[in-house]
């Protein structure tokens, strides 16, 4: 069986960690096993990039070393873990990908676009999902989860019109790849949240796996 790349995208208080765990069991029942990693992280290297990345005390951090230093964590996790993942054959999920890039430090911090595409190349080794899940909802509502989680992140603490760029950006991509892209509306209650997912990834599952 061929591996897969799996990934899933979002604004803050989107439930993303809740749906990662349902995407789990659902491969699983299925007879697959994925590999679960996280961006930015998922590696040594990449963790301790994280925590720089997340660290309020960071916050006057220029928009070009973000973005640098997420791809330094992305080409880590790439070589590190998903290609050798992908080459064995085996299923990766993962909590963000290259999207945010183009999302975030694209739409919200205003990175061009044509920058952000030739780090995927170089850095992210090229490598796109087989399948993105975007969970969308209105930003006021997201941010209003997130604030119930506890402390904000450096990310977490950027004003209402950097979420809303970002949320923009995310839709704009999955307007142009419908081939790749599922469209969520994680606004509604969690279990209607979580049966569009479902519808998904069977349709996924029936196209990717053997009769």
């Amino acid at each position: 069986m061929s591996g897969r790349l799996i990934t899933l995208e979002g604004g803050e208080g989107a439930g993303k960690s809740t749906v990662l765990a349902h995407v789990q069991q659902q491969l699983a029942a299925a007879g697959v096993v994925p590999l679960l990693t996280r961006e930015p992280g998922g590696t040594s290297a990449g963790e301790a990039i994280r925590q720089l990345l997340l660290d309020p005390a960071y916050r006057g951090l220029c928009a070009e070393s973000e973005l640098l230093l997420m791809f330094a964590a992305r080409a880590q996790l790439v070589r590190e873990v998903i290609r050798p993942a992908l080459g064995a054959g085996r299923w990766v999920l993962s909590d963000r990908f290259t999207d945010a890039s183009f999302a975030y430090q694209g739409g919200g911090r205003g990175q061009p676009i044509e920058r952000i595409a030739d780090l995927e190349h170089w850095a992210a080794d090229d490598l796109r999902p087989d399948l993105t899940l975007l969970l969308d909802l209105p930003v006021a509502q997201g941010l209003a989860r997130a604030g119930a989680r506890g402390a904000a992140d450096r990310i977490e603490q950027e004003q209402a019109d950097f979420f809303e760029r970002v949320r923009t950006a995310y839709r704009a991509r999955a307007a142009a790849q419908p081939q790749r892209f599922r469209l969520i509306d994680a606004s509604q209650p969690l279990s209607a949240v979580l049966q569009q997912v479902a519808a998904a990834i069977d349709a996924f599952l029936q196209r990717s796996l053997p009769a």
